[in-house]
């Protein structure tokens, strides 16, 4: 029994994320979906002594791209974003262990492709974890149909029984598609996560994963649905 989930890359995603990653046996970046401007695909929010913050990648303007083509123009975003980092968490629990798996991608890798660049920080974040679900892309299958029908042959060509989606996708998948396929759909919910040791003030769950990852380093799946380190 295969469980398969089908999302778009997001830049340093939260922790809901990866518990999602975490709940299957495949996950496919479904980066041949349209860009859409002021999404998740290209930033995310971190705390901040003053609040949360957004930290986004420039992309330019055009939103008439896929995401798996979007370019990025320049790297001097990628200092940018990890001074930010250090400014905020340097005063973390674990910001070193944390920092030993981020920085590089900071400051050594140069990222000129949206896509490639959430790909590479999310299994940066994957191996951190110790979660080993296997990281698959949208171009790697053959998209036939339309928005659902999609979803269902991608299950069909990676062999999967179940396909798990969140909850916001309720409102267009049509279970009838899948079920006359062989597929069950299961809805993952992000609630129910407990509070960890945060910086700045009232707690806030919707932030990337970098701020748990900082907080509390290897012991960040206890405060996750994946039981993990």
């Amino acid at each position: 029994m295969k469980r398969i989930a089908i999302l778009q890359s997001n830049y340093i995603p939260w922790k809901g994320y990866f518990d999602l990653v975490a709940s299957v046996d495949e996950f496919v970046l479904y980066d041949d979906m349209q860009f859409t401007k002021n999404d998740w695909r290209n930033r995310n929010k971190i705390k901040t002594p003053s609040g949360t913050q957004w930290i986004s990648v420039p992309v330019g303007r055009n939103i008439h791209r896929r995401i798996r083509d979007v370019e990025i123009a320049d790297s001097t975003w990628q200092k940018v974003h990890w001074k930010t980092l250090i400014s905020n968490y340097s005063r973390a629990r674990c910001f070193d262990v944390a920092a030993n798996c981020l920085e590089p991608h900071y400051l050594k890798d140069q990222h000129d492709n949206l896509s490639a660049l959430n790909r590479t920080m999310i299994l940066a974040v994957l191996d951190f974890l110790e979660i080993s679900t296997k990281l698959s892309s949208s171009s790697d299958f053959e998209l036939v149909g339309d928005r659902v029908e999609r979803l269902v042959n991608i299950c069909l060509q990676a062999g999967a029984s179940t396909y798990v989606s969140g909850p916001s996708a309720r409102k267009y998948i049509d279970v009838e598609v899948f079920s006359k396929n062989g597929i069950t759909v299961e809805w993952f919910e992000y609630n129910g996560y407990p509070e960890y040791p945060q910086l700045w003030g009232t707690f806030v769950h919707e932030v990337s994963i970098v701020d748990l990852l900082f907080n509390c380093g290897m012991d960040a799946g206890k405060f996750m649905k994946w039981a993990g380190k």
